[in-house]
């Protein structure tokens, strides 16, 4: 992996030594320029794990969801020398914690001292969160908690992360019911998501919301357009809005219960 190609993509310095300092900028760095997005689901690409993930999001200038942004950010610190562990999580869905493997994040180790790093959940922290400390965490992005390995923000449950490291290939078996089943959220829907310094702004179908103010969009050229301006997403064909003929949907323009 080019790490000074990876570090030019999200805008951030080379870490003089893998301590928090460096790990907090980078994280951000990675929050606020590589999008949580599903546009591969609706695309017909390739959903892979680890390394060929690194391409798309350095060189493709695309995102992910937590299966792809999350290892791709992992190899970036591993090779900075960081100390990288995989945590599997489960999903606060409405009708409860969702299947085990549902969410990957990362814990990375810095001075003995466990922190999460989520970058591909939609309402993850902008800095890393201690992970043996059940206090608030204030962010950015809200007043979070991390307790028994469950992570709330502002009160909010959003999942809970097992302290069992796993590998990548634990994760396929999930991968195939996201990529397949009529079920998974991933295929319900179009997204594009990015927060910004002043708030967020969601791509869904043809929606588009920044910063709390929603547009619908219309023809291909402004959906396009949206998609450069906002993300920094070239597309040379847009994906299949599976809801783009359905009548009567409200959309909500957080994707906080997809990781």
């Amino acid at each position: 992996m080019e790490v000074d190609e990876y570090l030019h993509r999200i805008g951030a310095a080379r870490p003089a030594r893998p301590d928090l300092d460096g790990l907090r900028h980078l994280q951000e760095r990675h929050v606020l320029t590589v999008p949580f997005e599903n546009l591969g689901y609706h695309l017909d690409e390739e959903i892979h794990l680890g390394g060929p993930v690194v391409d798309k999001i350095v060189r493709r200038r695309r995102g992910g969801g937590c299966y792809e942004t999350n290892p791709a950010f992992g190899l970036l610190l591993t090779a900075l020398g960081y100390d990288v562990a995989i945590l599997p999580g489960r999903v606060f869905r409405p009708g409860g914690l969702g299947p085990p493997y549902c969410h990957l994040a990362l814990r990375v180790t810095v001075g003995g001292v466990p922190w999460l790093v989520d970058t591909g959940f939609g309402r993850n922290s902008r800095h890393p969160l201690r992970l043996d400390d059940p206090g608030p965490q204030a962010d950015p992005h809200g007043v979070y908690r991390v307790r028994d390995g469950e992570v709330t923000c502002d009160d909010r449950p959003l999942y809970r992360v097992d302290d069992r490291p796993a590998e990548l290939d634990d994760f396929r078996p999930t991968l195939w019911w996201w990529r397949t089943s009529p079920d998974s959220p991933f295929l319900q829907d179009v997204f594009c998501s990015l927060p910004t310094e002043t708030g967020r702004a969601t791509l869904r179908g043809r929606r588009l919301t920044v910063d709390g103010t929603a547009t619908e969009l219309t023809g291909d050229a402004a959906v396009f357009a949206a998609y450069r301006k906002h993300f920094g997403i070239d597309l040379d064909r847009l994906p299949r809005d599976p809801l783009a003929t359905a009548a009567g949907v409200i959309l909500d323009d957080t994707p906080g219960s997809r990781s």
